[in-house]
């Protein structure tokens, strides 16, 4: 089916109407099976014709270097595939903590996502953080528990432990036929049949009844799956109550309602490596994920400030764009992702990006296939498309018509927890270096670099040693840069305890005219996440208004540098209540400069502490190994919050100190003979001891356990 709309006088050809178009995300804890799911996808779909594998380092979306060496997902990656007369927009998303920043940009322009669940371990750490991350963009989701073959799966345990981890109302839609080794198909408990699966993926499911030992089961299974529809849908709720046979297309459509609203997660299972489950996971995928027609009108802020508009997806609206990933591409250069939420853009076109205040014209236009291209001449509402000649755009830019400035909500990053110094070997490197540096920071949010003034070094800072691994090995393989890498160091914080009045006056003579600028501030805690908080209380005048956005600057530009170590000063409170000024000598500078000696000043007074950041970590282990492995977090300053245990093993949560974590991985490795695993994600940033304290004021904490 083809739609032809008139867009600006022109006709234009739109392949798939939007009704036909899923965007979606394919999310998971590391290891899940993600990129094996989305290998079969791309297989069954006709996308390609040989199925990649992620231990042999083939699989497509897994296209660089150091994910292909790895065996995980570092970047995500997008492509797109057809099924039953739709396009399927898919973008497979890392599991691994260090790379979040790529699941946050990803999930922000998805309607849709499949949630891979291990059949063995059910809901993991990393699955918890991505859930939450898709209730935040309110992403409707389907469940895929993965890898029902292997020894010790359980898909009635994967379902218990969304339904108590996540609080989800889990809707299993099908059940496993055989477990383990004997897995061999799925039945289908809103059309009572079960799909078989040969061994050779070429050949075509069969479709047979349902088996009598298993029959009483699905019976069971698919009245209680009608009553939880009927229990949140009154259309279904109304036939239930007089009786009525409810047909198989209203029992779709009805859970097509309920997932689209986020009220339940349709579970579905298979085992992706063996491509058994496949085909109805992508019948799912078109059947119960959101078109962009379902998705309710994006919300965005009029640039001149004067209310709010609300994007609607259609291709004769003006065009309106999210950036949400910018990489650098060694052939193409600055290679820049949008999702098109209205209106539509031909190749070549000139754009505004609202978030600068910039005009920028477009160059070409491509459909991504992990790391290749296939250019395209404009994108539609609902496409997800890649373009180069965007110099200035970022990551969370908005990009829309001239004639209409809107500015989307920003995409929010957490902030890295650590950092290690990096130096080139010669002079000559050092521009390279430069230059490299300021791609990586473009290309990923969460790496930053600053350069430290005392011991001339650039330092880069991430969400963890793998990342930061894997950025210096960027560096020196993919760019060429030859550079000097020191250790791994804490993100360490400082902030303070009590309230403090601080005065800061700068008053400088130099025969002409001079500066003046003269403040008083009161320094307050803030709340423990809050950041800096700046308020102004001014009465009477005592300082024109004009002069408050210089004094602000300057009390944060001072929050840079803290009075106990030196580290940055977060979740503090700064209030303006009084100052004086010049006639003649006051200027921006001068308040600038008053504000920044007066938070100094105040820091010192104000009993400063020093915050570290704290893991949250998960440990599963066999159940011989468990006390020597707490007695190891035990050493580290670890608090155990509860242990799980899992048929033979035990599942550990507890919160650990990032300084202590540095050599957990070769200590759990040595404890439990290789068995046991461990993942871990930030939590907070909480008070350091202050044995510690001492320590890294006298730098010698700089480096975890470095005295242990």
């Amino acid at each position: 089916m083809k739609a032809i709309l008139e867009v600006k006088d022109k006709q234009v050809l739109r392949t798939f109407p939007l009704e036909k178009i899923r965007n979606i995300g394919i999310i998971a804890h590391i290891d899940a099976g993600k990129t094996t799911t989305t290998e079969m996808i791309l297989y069954y779909t006709g996308r390609t014709y040989k199925i990649g594998s992620v231990d042999e380092g083939t699989a497509v979306m897994d296209w660089m270097e150091q994910e292909r060496e790895r065996g995980i997902t570092i970047k995500a990656a997008a492509t797109a595939c057809y099924w039953c007369d739709h396009r399927i927009n898919i973008i497979d998303t890392p599991g691994h903590v260090d790379f979040t920043a790529e699941v946050e940009r990803s999930l922000r322009v998805l309607d849709g996502g499949v949630v891979i669940f291990d059949g063995v371990a059910g809901v993991e750490a990393q699955s918890e953080a991505v859930w939450r991350q898709a209730d935040k963009y309110h992403v409707a989701r389907i469940c895929f528990v993965n890898k029902m073959d292997r020894v010790g799966a359980d898909f009635y345990y994967t379902i218990s432990t969304i339904e108590k981890r996540l609080r989800a109302l889990a809707l299993p839609i099908q059940l496993p036929l055989g477990s383990e080794n004997l897995f061999r198909g799925v039945i289908d408990l809103v059309e009572s049949k079960t799909f078989v699966f040969p061994d050779n993926l070429d050949i075509v499911p069969t479709e047979v009844p349902i088996p009598e030992s298993v029959l009483n089961i699905a019976v069971s299974y698919r009245q209680a799956l009608i009553e939880k529809i009927a229990e949140n849908d009154n259309q279904i709720m109304a036939m239930y109550l007089e009786g009525k046979d409810i047909s198989v297309p209203e029992l779709k459509a009805a859970i097509r309602r309920l997932t689209v609203a986020g009220k339940v997660m349709p579970v579905l299972c298979g085992s992706a490596l063996r491509g058994k489950g496949i085909q109805p996971l992508l019948n799912a995928i078109v059947d119960y994920l959101p078109t962009p027609l379902d998705i309710p009108p994006i919300r965005a802020r009029k640039l001149n400030g004067e209310g709010e508009v609300f994007c609607q997806p259609r291709d004769d609206e003006p065009f309106s764009s999210l950036a949400f990933k910018t990489v650098s591409d060694p052939f193409m250069g600055r290679l820049t992702y949008i999702r098109v939420y209205s209106g539509m853009v031909r190749a070549g076109a000139q754009v505004f990006n609202s978030t600068i205040g910039e005009k920028e014209r477009l160059g070409k236009l491509y459909v991504m296939h992990a790391n290749h291209r296939e250019e395209v001449d404009y994108a539609d509402t609902g496409s997800i498309v890649a373009t180069v000649g965007l110099k200035k755009t970022s990551t969370g830019d908005t990009l829309c018509e001239a004639s209409r400035p809107i500015l989307f909500e920003a995409i929010r990053f957490a902030e890295p927890v650590l950092s290690m110094a990096i130096e080139p070997k010669t002079k000559v490197e050092q521009d390279k270096l430069d230059d490299v540096l300021g791609k990586l920071t473009v290309e990923d949010p969460t790496f930053k670099v600053y350069y430290d003034q005392e011991t001339g070094q650039n330092i880069i800072s991430g969400m963890g040693e793998l990342h930061l691994e894997v950025m210096v090995e960027r560096m020196l393989r993919e760019f060429g840069v030859k550079a000097n890498v020191g250790k791994p160091q804490v993100a360490y914080k400082e902030t303070i305890t009590i309230p403090v009045e601080s005065e800061g006056r700068f008053i400088h003579q130099s025969g002409g005219k001079g500066q003046y600028g003269h403040v008083w501030l009161k320094l307050e805690p803030n709340e423990r996440g809050k950041g800096f908080e700046f308020l102004e209380q001014l009465r009477g005048g005592t300082i024109p208004r004009e002069f408050v956005p210089a004094i602000q600057a300057g009390a944060k530009s001072a929050l840079g540098s803290g009075s106990l170590a030196g580290y940055p000063v977060v979740d503090i409170k700064v209030t303006l209540y009084d100052g004086s000024y010049h006639e003649v000598d006051s200027s921006d500078i001068a308040f600038k400069m008053a504000a920044s000696l007066a938070i100094k000043e105040g820091l010192r007074k104000a009993k400063p502490v020093a915050l570290e950041p704290i893991m949250e970590m998960e440990i599963v282990t066999p159940a011989q190994f468990l006390g020597d492995i707490v007695g190891n977090l035990n050493s580290r300053r670890t608090h155990i919050e509860n242990i799980e245990s899992h048929e033979d093993s035990f599942i550990i949560h507890c919160l650990i100190p990032l300084a202590e974590t540095f050599g957990f991985a070769s200590d759990l490795r040595s404890l439990s003979q290789g068995r046991a695993s461990y993942t871990m994600q930030f939590h907070s940033y909480k008070e350091l001891p202050d044995d510690l304290t001492g320590r890294i004021v006298a730098g010698g904490f700089s480096h975890a356990r470095k005295d242990k």
